[in-house]
């Protein structure tokens, strides 16, 4: 980049002196077009030279339209030509000849009537669209065409007898509406008003009497317009009417401000159109209000439009259970007891279709609601145990149950301070179709209370029931842990390992080890690991164990105290616990290298080599270094004869095993080499 030009410099983008327009372009380019490029120009020196061009011509286009009769566009250019050389008789004629054969293409009606206009020919053309309209009277564009020559003109009677021929036929909107502009344009509003009244009469559309109202609010009084909508309200009855219809009537109110007569109209609107045809009219309403309604009036229709919404679902559907919610929620917010209690009612009749619990658990709630309200809201203690009863008496126990309302029952009698009604209700319920929630919900009842005996009782019965709920037996243990019964709770937990078809039977031992170690009985909680690797070889377990055995604290070596009361030092690994760990590390190694176990195996030599960086030293580092494994990819058949690659493990021992196998392998592959040899040696001598 040249330094010493300086900065670039800014172009001057103001307009210029001179300025050139796009007809002086247009120009100079045709001028200054190119003879080669320029189009060919004819011209003839005499009339006779003329007159024999013209008949060439005429005859070609003849035999055009003499070869093809129907293909209109020949006629047309035909005609064209002969407009381009004045002879508008023989256009005329050309015309006429090919309105006999097509008398119903339009495009060739417009064509005539347009080349009539251009030539002034006034009374040809209007004759001509007197003669289209007639042979095609449903064609709108020639009924357009007639009253715009006509209007154009300046004959606005001939122009209203166009449109009023036109009428006659019934055509769609936009002609009547051009109509009534037309009437509007030159000031004659009666004659509007008439054709209002036509029009709405063919085309009764809410839409268009909505126009007559706004014609009359413009041009016309407020007695009109009401008399245009009560007209159309008359007119075009429930079925037919439409929410446009009523909010256009009560905006109109509303800006003469008759609030009054627009909530009348609002209202007699909401009655008689249904919900599926009044979403906007409701909004308006709403608008309405709270512009110049009060509070009370706002939630009164918030509160109606909603009941009318949920009363049309719970017709159509009396299952729909989400729908009486919603509905008894409402009523409930409006205060009026009578109507929640209604509600309510009428929703519990509601049973479901069959005894299947699918069908009952939204039922359910219907109750559960009403009882709560009742309790809460309403007050009456004696309704909702009425309730509790009612529901509990109408559940078939015998296929299936709710431990839902069983407990919320006995929750209602202990803030009744009825607390044998409580406990008869749940005793009853474990009677007749016991559930694990309904004996958890019991216990939680009772250890509120302070009733551990109740409590040791009932868990008691749960066992008895379901021996195979370990969450129970290890509640059960820490509850009497709790008591500080530290016999019974080890008992409970020898009955508990000693189930078959346990559901978690980790969590159980688990627990059980934790219970031992945390009660210091080392020695029992080792008895344990070794039983529960006697039922699984986990690679967990193994490690878990590895970690007791580290966790122990050695009696041989002494721990000083922190100097701070609030600080405690971290208890350093003795040397026999390292030991025992690392016996265990071994055990675990040796008993999955028995059974194969690679994946495990690995797992375990991690946390090995973990805990010998952390206790051991760079020798027992070593010596699980020389015993990790190294991935290799393999192939494997399978059941379609097809092969995939895996990742597998390949150990020391296994390593040194497959090469002295490839070691074997090469010499019998070279014994049989030699072999081959001297057998074809043999075989030469022979011969």
């Amino acid at each position: 980049m040249d330094i010493s030009r300086g900065p670039p410099r800014v172009k001057n983008k103001q307009a210029a002196a001179i300025q050139i327009s796009a007809e002086q372009l247009l120009r100079e380019a045709v001028d200054r077009q190119e003879t080669g490029v320029q189009a060919p120009t004819q011209r003839f020196a005499d009339l006779e030279e003329l007159h024999e061009y013209q008949g060439r011509k005429r005859r070609e286009f003849e035999d055009y339209v003499r070869r093809n009769r129907i293909n209109m566009n020949n006629w047309m250019r035909y005609a064209q030509w002969e407009l381009e050389q004045k002879e508008f008789r023989r256009a005329r004629s050309i015309f006429e000849r090919a309105l006999d054969v097509d008398p119903y293409h339009v495009a060739l009606w417009i064509r005539y009537i347009e080349a009539e206009m251009k030539t002034r020919s006034i009374n040809f053309a209007r004759n001509l669209l007197d003669r289209a309209v007639t042979v095609l009277p449903r064609i709108d564009k020639l009924w357009y065409k007639y009253v715009y020559m006509e209007e154009t003109l300046g004959n606005i009677p001939g122009t209203r007898q166009a449109f009023e021929r036109w009428m006659q036929w019934e055509p769609d909107e936009a002609a009547w509406s051009a109509y009534i502009k037309l009437e509007k344009r030159y000031g004659e509003f009666d004659r509007a008003r008439a054709i209002f009244e036509r029009f709405t009469v063919v085309h009764p559309e809410p839409k268009n009497w909505i126009k007559w109202a706004r014609f009359e609010a413009e041009n016309g009084t407020s007695d009109l317009v009401r008399e245009v909508f009560g007209h159309a309200i008359e007119t075009l009855g429930d079925d037919f009417a439409d929410e446009r219809l009523f909010t256009e009537y009560a905006r109109f109110e509303s800006r003469l401000k008759e609030y009054e007569r627009a909530r009348v109209i609002y209202k007699y609107a909401l009655d008689r159109l249904p919900r599926s045809k009044a979403a906007n009219l409701h909004r308006a309403y709403v608008q309405f209000e709270k512009q110049f309604g009060d509070r009370s009036g706002i939630e009164n229709v918030v509160l109606s439009k909603r009941r009318v919404q949920y009363e049309a679902e719970v017709r159509d559907n009396p299952k729909n259970y989400d729908a009486w919610f919603d509905w008894a929620r409402l009523e409930e917010t409006a205060s009026d007891a009578d109507r929640v209690r209604d509600v309510y009612e009428r929703a519990i009749a509601q049973l479901p279709p069959s005894h299947e619990k699918k069908h009952w658990r939204r039922y359910i709630y219907i109750w559960i609601f009403y009882a709560l309200w009742e309790e809460l809201e309403n007050k009456d203690v004696d309704r909702a145990r009425q309730i509790y009863t009612e529901c509990l008496r109408l559940i078939p126990h015998e296929k299936f149950t709710f431990a839902k309302i069983w407990l919320m029952k006995a929750q209602f009698e202990v803030r009744q301070m009825e607390l044998t009604a409580a406990r008869k209700t749940l005793g009853h319920a474990i009677g007749r179709c016991p559930k694990n929630k309904l004996f958890v919900g019991y216990i939680e009842m009772e250890t509120k209370l302070f009733e551990f005996m109740r409590c040791r009782q009932l868990y008691e019965k749960l066992v008895i029931w379901n021996p195979q709920n370990c969450q129970a037996w290890i509640k059960f243990a820490e509850l009497e842990r709790g008591l500080e019964d530290v016999g019974r709770a080890r008992a409970i937990y020898e009955v508990a390992v000693s189930q078959d078809g346990l559901d978690m039977p980790e969590l159980l031992w688990k627990s059980y080890i934790d219970f031992e170690e945390e009660e210091g009985e080392y020695e029992n909680t080792r008895k344990l690991y070794e039983r529960l690797l006697e039922k699984t070889d986990h690679v967990k377990v193994w490690m878990t164990y590895a970690q007791f055995e580290m966790s122990i604290p050695d009696e041989t070596e002494e721990v000083e105290a922190a100097e701070e009361e609030d600080e405690e030092l971290e208890k350093p690994v003795s040397e026999a616990a390292k030991t025992r760990a690392r016996a265990i590390f071994t055990r675990a190694n040796k008993c999955m290298k028995e059974k194969e176990l690679k994946e495990d195996r690995v797992t375990l030599l991690n946390a090995w080599k973990t805990f010998e960086h952390e206790c051991g030293t760079a020798e027992d580092i070593e010596k699980v270094e020389k015993q990790m494994p190294r991935r290799v990819k393999r192939r494997r058949k399978l059941d379609d004869d097809s092969f995939e690659e895996y990742m597998d493990y390949l150990f020391p021992a296994d390593d040194e095993k497959e090469a002295g196998m490839s070691k074997l392998l090469q010499m019998a592959h070279k014994w049989k080499q030699e072999q081959a040899a001297k057998q074809a040696e043999q075989e030469e001598e022979e011969e």
